[in-house]
């Protein structure tokens, strides 16, 4: 069954994804047609076509590669100064000047006679702008309608009063000494044993609070606790619904310090920063409890889901770097740093697989939305990036070209003309082996060192 949850999960993504792609392009078809460009292609994939069927004067399918998609627009390049029909051969030498020409040229053949005044390059600026932003546009509209969905239907975690105790220790130990999470601990014979150990307390229990003062979110357990060593204190902890009250001493022992994240102090020689204190012998963590949002405040986790976002796609070298010592060395893979369409999709066969308890379906169903919400906010800020390929790079031609004509409006001066995006071919090479080799990358490092939630 689980094997099977896992494979289901991958499909979900993958259908996700396929969609996420089919619906951004149709975000530049929709307004591309709107204002009469010819469009003689739209295509999700790249490289053999494995279906298509022509419809009007648009051929619409699907390529074997699932990593984008496209569409033909014609007059995508403006004809080269002094050649207005596109009908000169290429006559420059440098390689560059000649893959300009040769783009020129391929744009200006696909315009049949008929089709001179439907070309993308004579649009007004507003009008290529709506075009290139339509495909970005489309998926911040699915990340928001998911994220609305997820926050409103089903709720999000909020922390709760309490601890949640994880793990209770048996006997006191130095912080120096004490076992790494998540491994056994050895007592010897004479070694006394705990206050939490000795009142039995237990994994699951909730500490409500400490001698009459309540443990609220964000305030660590051992700010209440640390200060009262050897004195009698009152816990006030729920077990199964039912509030119990037990009286323990916390002993005075070497603790680790706790910084306001929650992580444990490190000191110049990455050595744990301890002090005396009251000890209890309990790991903690905050609980939390699913709760439904207004929709006023769905605007908020869409704009918190777009900075962290953001964040990510500014750091993409630094992140590269993890990725690649992760892949390459012993290092471990961030799991809020990039990753590849294959660790989307292993991250989704691993979320459908877990156990996540008697509301499990549900919370799977919600965590893949939300999966596919953040792989269409991640497309829309990367679009946004003003280089070619990228639709970025075609707004920001245009946005030039509506500059450089206000300045010479303004100026008195002869219309420049349009902007020979062309002249960024380079930029697109360039960025092209950029994405193709960081994608080569990711994928190879989620398939040897994957980012794991569980």
């Amino acid at each position: 069954m689980t094997v099977v949850a896992y494979v289901l999960g991958v499909l979900v993504i993958a259908v996700g994804v396929a969609l996420s792609i089919a619906l951004h392009e149709i975000g530049h078809l929709v307004p591309a047609k709107t204002f009469g460009v010819k469009v003689t292609q739209y295509m999700v994939g790249f490289g053999p076509t494995v279906w298509s069927r022509k419809r009007g004067e648009t051929e619409y399918g699907v390529k074997a590669v699932p990593l984008g998609g496209y569409i033909r627009m014609i007059g995508m390049f403006p004809p080269k100064p002094g050649d207005p029909e596109g009908l000169l051969r290429a006559s420059s030498t440098g390689r560059f000047s000649q893959l300009m020409d040769q783009a020129r040229q391929d744009s200006m053949e696909e315009v049949q006679p008929g089709d001179e005044h439907r070309v993308f390059y004579q649009l007004s600026v507003p009008k290529k702008v709506i075009v290139m932003l339509g495909g970005p546009v489309m998926n911040l509209l699915i990340a928001a309608v998911l994220l609305t969905g997820v926050v409103t239907l089903y709720g999000v975690s909020v922390p709760q009063n309490g601890a949640l105790v994880m793990g209770v220790s048996e006997c006191v130990v130095p912080a120096a000494t004490a076992p790494a999470a998540g491994q056994p601990q050895t007592c010897a014979a004479d070694a006394p044993k705990t206050p939490a150990y000795q009142a039995g307390l237990q994994p699951r229990d909730t500490i409500v609070s400490i001698d009459g003062t309540a443990v609220r979110p964000g305030s660590p357990l051992g700010d209440l606790v640390q200060p009262r060593s050897g004195q009698p204190t009152t816990i006030t902890y729920s077990r199964d619904g039912t509030e119990r009250t037990v009286t323990v001493t916390p002993v005075r022992n070497t603790v680790a310090v706790v910084g306001s994240d929650g992580k444990p102090v490190l000191d110049a020689a990455g050595q744990v920063v301890t002090k005396e204190a009251g000890f209890l012998g309990v790991t903690t963590s905050t609980p939390t409890a699913v709760v439904r949002q207004p929709v006023t405040a769905a605007p908020g986790y869409v704009w918190n889901a777009f900075t962290q976002t953001a964040g990510v796609i500014v750091n993409i070298p630094q992140k590269m770097v993890g990725v690649v010592q992760a892949a390459f060395g012993s290092g471990e893979r961030d799991p809020n740093g990039p990753i590849s369409v294959v660790g989307v999709g292993r991250v989704g066969g691993e979320v459908a697989s877990a156990d996540l308890g008697a509301d499990g379906t549900t919370a799977k169903l919600m965590m893949l939305l939300g999966i596919l919400a953040s792989l269409n906010m991640a497309l829309f800020v990367f679009n946004l990036i003003p280089l070619l390929p990228l639709d970025g790079g075609h707004v920001a031609g245009a946005l030039w070209e509506g500059l450089k004509r206000t300045w010479a409006k303004a100026r008195g001066s002869a219309d420049p003309g349009y902007v020979d995006v062309a002249k960024a071919l380079p930029v697109a090479y360039t960025m092209a082996l950029v994405l193709v080799t960081m994608s080569g990358l990711l994928i190879y490092a989620d398939i040897v060192k994957p980012v794991k939630l569980f």
